[in-house]
């Protein structure tokens, strides 16, 4: 792991900041203090940007500030201090628009849960996320006539994932609305369907939201990373370490439902890489069911870090993890699923011809 963990100095300052060692440790766990005490503008400026990819901006830079502070080091912790106040801005508007989109469909009669933006907090996403059973007619007309939203223009993935992104006036962040489908083909109905059910309130703030409950959080994390994009970014590694030791996770339900989708072997060696990550920086990694550590196909030894991101090979363990989804959907007699499921290498071979062509893969991914 030394390879993907120390290729960049910026993802290393922001992991030894975020996963602070919880007991003694080796030297390669140690902190340098030149690495934050003798940090120039240029290389702060870099890591502003990277914990921006990542998600990571408040929480990373919170304690940065603190450190600023404790060395009386003024001009650094000016700078950690101006980057939280105007990221805390973006976060503040951005979530008094969720409430407002969350309460009209609530208002509306319709089903509506937050997915993934949260799972970062006091950090947000890049955009706004979230499911409803709801059929597309309404929830267009809803966010239309009660936001004035124009809807953007849908790419291949998005049509069979059966989700569309908004548009709103004062909103700079695009909102993501999954309706009744999951996944990167929208193969993933049984998730979907267990969203809304199993869903739980949260105070963020002083506002409430309904998110996605524990199992079905990691699960979508697990569609999202291992199935569809085959990166990670800092703030998965963080978010899902909190979530495994916050005692809400059931791991028995986790694997009975990761099983019923066909993704129980990607969900397993999700966890195990998590926590290879978190070991790797704090002293010690998640305490897992061994039965998760069995399940797993590899783990964090098989990360490495490019254009941006801690990435996982796709050929041939992300491959394999996809064999075995589509056999679980065949078996299960889900055939219009599989069907759904057996495009993703069309999709994903055309999403590369575009990008060398064109520079882009957008209208495909």
């Amino acid at each position: 792991m030394t390879t993907a963990f120390n290729s960049s100095k910026a993802l290393t300052v922001l992991s030894r900041l975020m996963l602070p060692p919880t007991r003694d440790v080796s030297p390669a766990q140690a902190e340098d203090p030149e690495l934050i005490a003798k940090m120039s503008r240029e290389e702060f400026d870099e890591m502003l940007t990277l914990a921006n990819s990542h998600h990571v901006v408040i929480r990373a830079l919170e304690v940065f500030l603190q450190i600023m502070c404790n060395l009386g080091d003024d001009t650094r912790a000016e700078w950690a201090a101006t980057a939280i106040a105007a990221e805390s801005e973006r976060i503040r508007n951005a979530t008094s628009f969720l409430q407002s989109i969350c309460a009209a469909f609530t208002q509306a009669g319709y089903d509506v849960t937050v997915i993934k933006s949260l799972d970062h907090w006091p950090d947000l996403g890049s955009d706004l996320d979230l499911y409803t059973n709801t059929d597309s007619a309404r929830v267009i007309a809803l966010m239309r006539e009660r936001f004035k939203a124009s809807t953007a223009a849908r790419s291949w993935g998005d049509r069979l994932a059966h989700k569309w992104n908004f548009s709103i006036p004062g909103l700079p962040e695009l909102v993501e609305i999954h309706m009744g489908r999951l996944g990167q083909t929208g193969e993933q109905v049984e998730i979907a369907n267990s969203i809304a059910r199993r869903s739980r309130v949260i105070t963020v703030g002083d506002r409430e939201f309904r998110v996605a409950g524990a199992v079905d959080r990691l699960m979508i994390s697990t569609l999202q990373r291992m199935y569809r994009h085959f990166y990670f970014r800092l703030c998965d590694i963080v978010d899902s370490a909190e979530l495994s030791e916050s005692g809400l996770l059931d791991y028995d339900d986790l694997r009975f439902s990761a099983k019923a989708a066909g993704i129980w072997k990607g969900v397993a060696t999700y966890l195990v890489i998590v926590s290879d990550y978190v070991e790797h920086y704090r002293g010690e990694g998640l305490d897992l069911p061994s039965f998760v550590r069995d399940s797993s196909r590899f783990g964090g030894d098989q990360l490495h870090f490019a254009r941006g991101f801690l990435r996982i090979p796709i050929m041939p363990q992300s491959a394999k993890l996809y064999g075995a989804q589509l056999t679980t959907l065949l078996r299960n007699r889900k055939l219009k699923n599989s069907v759904r499921l057996s495009l993703l290498p069309c999709l994903a071979t055309a999403a590369v011809v575009g990008q060398k062509i064109t520079g882009s893969d957008k209208g495909i991914w």
